[in-house]
């Protein structure tokens, strides 16, 4: 019986321990499984718990890009613009520093033809094509060919300097098109292609990984790569809508208005440009998103102009309101996002709530880190369209269903009108001779007056304009920039203030309004 008991108790001792070491053992692992900060005795990071991301290298080393290749080659052209030589009488030198760039071929004298190349891709079968706003500025003829060498003559349907997007038209039938698919949906780190004809090699595709989406650079492109826009025109500088997909696929000269496709072969993107010191891809592509190129291209089809969307409010960045308005900075509750510093004339997000001092943070359910997101959510509406605008006003958040209005307080459709039709004249570009007569070094002369704003105040055949709102005029291109430019300013501001003079006449000054 004794023995018996003490089998017993030796087996009771044995279980107890076994429990004991294995409650021990699991404590130990619950506790271990999160602290990866603690050190192991060699001094070395102790990450025992770490669980890695499930990834199957099998799959990413398959990963296989000819389906998509075979989709979007068919579907993307390469485009050849041809710019008339100018009529300039001064026949002066002409150089163009981005013609590497834009893959231009030019003469160094204006008084020759100037021949660029491009990419564009086929959106629609009976012809449609979207590319670059700068593949085809100022070209007098566009030649388009297809994959398998068919050439077309190529109409320009409209271009958008802000999105630098432009949309042509081809006469043909069942053509090879990429489908379209959802730019919103890319993920950082996904596999993208890039199809174009960089350096006249057409049919060229590249691949690589999404960098980033949502991409914007202030002061139109800043850094040390080139300006992929262009020169500024007249001291002004045009608004750009930047919210690229940045890549690290290799892109080129002349790769510009081709197609980023994802690895379904569908079209998330236009590429753009590159940041680059040479001209060279360095590293780095950027491509306008589809969400956006869509409407921009809905729009110059169905109305010839796109139809562009205020909020009707004045902004400031959070960075900057910290740098000028500590003390603003200081009581906000949020670090993202974009501080309301006003609002326009007849504001619909005034008339729906909204306060200065509210810090706009979301739009639709899109998070709004900074003013390039804000306005490129606002460019994928069109007046009327009703949004919901998220603010953080103090402790409290809200939402705001704001009517989204055109520049001129309206929802009407918004029809393309030149300069020359706004102002009720034309004008041309002064020669030597003719600037010497006048005894000026600058100036744009008017011709051609007809009934208008000019005529109104009293401008006349012959006048010579010298300055428009304080920028010297040097020429009658840099005098259209400049008036289109103010004309996509607030209604408040929408003003011209003209200074110039009549032949044997003393300078005078007139002020137009815009907006009549």
């Amino acid at each position: 019986m004794n023995m018996n008991m003490n089998w017993k108790l030796f087996f009771s001792f044995l279980l107890t321990g076994m429990l004991s070491a294995g409650i021990a053992v699991g404590t130990y692992s619950h506790l271990n499984k999160n602290n990866l900060k603690a050190v192991s005795a060699n001094g070395e990071f102790n990450q025992t718990g770490y669980q890695p991301v499930a990834y199957n290298l099998t799959a990413a080393e398959n990963t296989d890009f000819t389906l998509a290749a075979e989709q979007s080659v068919n579907a993307v052209v390469h485009i050849k613009s041809v710019a008339k030589p100018s009529q300039r009488r001064d026949n002066q030198r002409y150089f163009d520093p981005f013609e590497f760039f834009f893959g231009r071929q030019s003469s160094p004298y204006q008084n020759q033809p100037r021949v660029g190349f491009g990419s564009g891709v086929i959106i629609s079968t009976d012809g449609y094509i979207v590319t670059n706003n700068h593949v085809i500025e100022g070209a007098d003829e566009l030649e388009v060919t297809t994959n398998d060498n068919r050439k077309y003559t190529a109409k320009l349907i409209g271009g958008d300097e802000s999105t630098d997007i432009a949309l042509l038209k081809i006469e043909e039938k069942n053509l090879s098109v990429i489908p379209f698919g959802d730019s919103d949906a890319l993920k950082i780190g996904e596999w993208v292609l890039a199809v174009g004809s960089p350096f006249n090699l057409t049919s060229t595709v590249t691949a690589g990984i999404v960098s980033a989406t949502g991409r914007g650079f202030s002061d139109s492109y800043s850094g040390s790569g080139r300006n992929p826009f262009g020169p500024d025109q007249g001291g002004i500088q045009a608004e750009k809508i930047q919210s690229f997909i940045q890549t690290d696929a290799a892109v080129n000269p002349g790769n510009s208005g081709g197609a980023l496709v994802n690895t379904r072969g569908e079209l998330i993107g236009i590429n753009t440009m590159i940041y680059s010191e040479t001209g060279n891809f360095v590293g780095y592509s950027f491509a306008v998103p589809i969400s956006l190129v869509r409407k921009v291209a809905s729009d110059i089809q169905q109305y010839g102009v796109v139809q562009r969307a205020v909020l009707g409010v004045t902004v400031t960045e959070l960075d900057v309101l910290k740098e000028i308005e500590p003390e603003k900075y200081e009581k906000l509750k949020v670090k993202d996002g974009v501080y309301v510093s006003g609002f326009s004339t007849n504001s619909s997000a005034e008339k729906a709530g909204m306060k200065e001092g509210d810090v706009i943070i979301g739009m639709n359910n899109h998070r709004i880190n900074n003013f390039q997101e804000l306005r490129a959510q606002i460019s994928r509406y069109s007046p009327g369209n009703t949004v919901g605008v998220e603010i953080q006003r103090g402790d409290e958040k809200k939402i705001y269903k704001v009517e989204l209005k055109n520049d001129q307080g309206t929802t009407e459709v918004i029809k393309h009108r030149s300069v020359s039709d706004v102002l009720g004249a034309s004008f041309q570009d002064m020669t030597t001779e003719a600037k010497r007569k006048a005894g000026v070094s600058y100036g744009v002369e008017v011709i051609k007056v007809s009934n208008g704003k000019l005529k109104n105040v009293g401008i006349k055949d012959g006048f010579i304009i010298l300055t428009v709102n304080d920028n010297r005029i040097d020429s009658a291109n840099s005098l259209t920039k400049l008036i289109e430019s103010v004309l996509k300013q607030d209604p408040d501001e929408r003003v011209l203030y003209i200074k110039g003079f009549h032949p044997n006449d003393r300078v005078r000054f007139f002020a137009i309004d815009l907006n009549d």
